[in-house]
């Protein structure tokens, strides 16, 4: 008996009907549309931080902001430094040059030989011995000039006169302050000037001298107590190299060396009062006092 195939039966398909294939299609494109939306955010917030962190970073690192834009000097500044710039330069014609303050002795004794010995001599003088004392005299003249304390005035400047322990100490610091007032006088004629002066009452001491100028010319006291210790250590430094002898760059990194005590130094005058004044510098003391009696002199003192 013949068997007769059977044939499927056909599906029944219905306008509108969703299959699962359809369903599959559409959840598969529902899922692309969300991760791609998804990726699309994440690198928009990742572009956003990048943006507004990174970036600014970025252009403060490469391009910081020039000094000269934060604050440049007024009229009256730069006028201050232009003169501490003069008044306490090499060129200055105070006659500096021609004084060690016994540095040429203690080179003759063997003391000072080279570099190294010079920047320990100039350290203890500049700390502990007439550097420091010179830089109190100066803060105490320039408080009195500023604030018309003419009693004051006369008093620190007829201490600082006496405040030397040599002839010769009392020569170099004597000449180059009354070299200074004259100078500063002639060349940056002030009317008060004349006043202050005459308060003092006689020879007017170098740093005196210096604090007096400044006081009237209304320079800050700390640059001018700066500037005033740079040129009194460059000018020991001169004195050492032609003796010794050393070279220029030898000279320097002697200077380099000896700036953060001319800073504390500085420091310590500032705060200062007279009844801090003394000297511990025994040897440079003998030095300027043998100076004189030394068989051959380049220097004065």
């Amino acid at each position: 008996m013949p068997v007769t195939p059977t044939r499927p039966k056909p599906r029944l398909r219905i306008p509108g009907m969703i299959t699962p294939r359809t369903i599959m299609q559409r959840m598969t494109m529902a899922i692309t549309t969300m991760m791609t939306t998804a990726t699309i955010i994440m690198t928009s917030i990742a572009i956003t931080i990048i943006t507004t962190t990174i970036t600014p970073m970025l252009m403060t690192t490469s391009e910081p902001v020039p000094l000269d834009a934060r604050r440049g000097m007024t009229d009256d500044e730069a006028a201050a430094l232009y003169r501490l710039m003069t008044w306490l330069s090499p060129a200055f014609p105070v006659g500096a040059f021609s004084y060690s303050s016994g540095i040429e002795w203690a080179v003759e004794a063997g003391d000072i030989t080279d570099a190294a010995s010079l920047r320990e001599w100039l350290a203890a003088m500049l700390a502990d011995g007439s550097g420091f004392c010179d830089g109190v005299f100066l803060a105490q003249a320039h408080r009195a000039a500023s604030s018309n304390d003419n009693a004051g005035l006369r008093g620190i400047a007829e201490l600082a006169a006496a405040f030397v322990p040599s002839r010769e100490r009392q020569l170099e610091t004597s000449t180059q302050g009354r070299a200074f007032i004259e100078i500063a006088r002639a060349a940056w004629a002030h009317d008060g000037m004349e006043a202050l002066i005459s308060a003092c009452g006689g020879a007017i001491v170098y740093p005196i001298a210096v604090g007096l100028v400044s006081a009237a010319h209304r320079i800050p006291l700390a640059p001018a107590m700066h500037a005033f210790l740079h040129a009194l250590v460059s000018n020991w430094i001169s004195a050492g190299s032609r003796l010794v002898p050393l070279g220029q760059t030898a000279s320097q990194r002697i200077l380099a060396a000896l700036e953060p005590v001319v800073v504390a130094t500085a420091k310590r005058a500032l705060q200062a009062s007279p009844d801090d004044l003394g000297s511990a510098t025994f040897r440079a003391d003998l030095a300027s006092l043998r100076h004189e009696a030394q068989y051959t002199r380049l220097f004065r003192s």
